[in-house]
């Protein structure tokens, strides 16, 4: 993947630091374990397809990392800065770091598909209307949407409004996306559009923890592939590996269930 350009300024050290660090991480709900100590670091740029049964929680460690979860123990850390329970502020700057894609593609029904991307940059990072339409109308046209400013949600197909999910995520320039499932959601024909404005911000560097079941993308486009099994990361490594050459019995019942 191509690497994320670091200003003059950043030492060796600091462009070598994770973006995101999981560590010992733990979540339950009720009496009910979800995660059982995960300990996970993401390199800047870098592409990780999280994959594994439902209920392994893949989708509980996107919501830990974005602060959508609280966590019992353990430790979750973005660009340096620590997620702590309760305090809204770190919350606050840890979500203009953390952008997220759902199944659902959650746009706001009653707005424009323009106003949709920009209605987070001028709410929350006070950005001058002006300059967040450009900047929206620039995003709609990467995901190849740029005639569809002025349509509204329900004027699209499942792919677009998804397509339209991503450019509203990227709007608040985040410095990691997470994808939760984003084609599951959509019919057959419509997942291939979606995919490949994925692969195509992953070729531009950008750092990706995606849940998936599209194991054929997970093994084109990642850089890292994470099979979870029973809240914990069960076997991690190259795409060709995990997928060429599964290490345990686990991995290959999952990957056998596939076809």
């Amino acid at each position: 993947m191509a690497a994320v350009l670091e200003s003059p300024v950043s030492s060796a050290s600091s462009s070598a630091a994770p973006i995101v660090r999981v560590t010992a991480l733990r979540k339950s709900y009720g009496a009910n374990e979800v995660l059982k100590g995960i300990d996970l670091e993401v390199k800047r740029g870098e592409v990780i397809a999280i994959i594994g049964k439902s209920g392994s929680g893949k989708s509980t460690l996107l919501r830990c990392i974005n602060g959508l979860e609280t966590f019992q123990q353990g430790g979750v850390a973005v660009a340096g800065q620590p997620l702590r329970a309760g305090d809204a502020a770190a919350l606050r700057a840890l979500r203009q770091q953390v952008g997220m894609i759902f199944q659902g593609f959650n746009l706001f029904p009653h707005l424009s598909v323009g106003r949709n991307v920009m209605l987070a940059p001028t709410l929350v990072k006070k950005k001058e209307r002006g300059a967040a339409e450009a900047h929206a109308r620039q995003l709609l046209q990467r995901v190849g949407l740029a005639e569809k400013f002025d349509a509204m949600p329900d004027q699209l197909s499942g792919g677009q409004q998804q397509r339209v999910a991503i450019a509203r995520a990227l709007a608040m320039e985040p410095a990691v996306l997470l994808c939760d499932e984003i084609t599951s959601a959509l019919d057959p024909e419509l997942v291939g559009e979606v995919l490949q404005v994925v692969e195509s911000l992953a070729a531009d560097g950008m750092t990706l923890l995606m849940v998936t079941h599209e194991m054929g993308f997970a093994r084109k486009v990642s850089d890292r592939v994470v099979f979870m099994h029973q809240g914990r990361v069960h076997e991690a490594g190259d795409p060709q590996e995990v997928f060429g050459n599964p290490g345990t019995p686990e991995l290959r019942t999952f990957l056998s269930s596939l076809h």
